[in-house]
């Protein structure tokens, strides 16, 4: 298993129940998966370095979890179906000890 970190962006009118649906869809794909979620750090609105969808700002949360590499791409499609992610990268941060 390998530690990933994820960090998505949201509209910056979301609420927590917009925020939370997003952070359990994480958290379904990575369980379903066999990883396990480490840490989930919402940094709350910060200013966007540039337009995203009209919007100047953004709601960020950060998820450090371990997966199988298998699983990334079934989070990626997952994220890209979701309509209140701006946007969101995947990091990997190495090796799970």
């Amino acid at each position: 298993m390998r530690r990933y970190e994820i960090m998505l962006i949201l509209p910056a009118e979301a609420d927590e129940s917009v925020v939370g649906q997003a952070v359990e869809r994480i958290t379904k794909v990575v369980a379903e998966g066999g990883g396990t979620v480490q840490s989930i750090d919402r940094w709350g609105r910060k200013r966007l370095a540039y337009p995203i969808a009209k919007q100047q700002e953004g709601y960020y949360v950060v998820v450090e979890f371990t997966a199988e590499p298998s699983v990334i791409a079934e989070l990626e499609r997952t994220l890209h179906l979701a309509d209140e992610v701006l946007r969101f990268k995947v990091v990997v941060k190495g090796a799970a000890a």
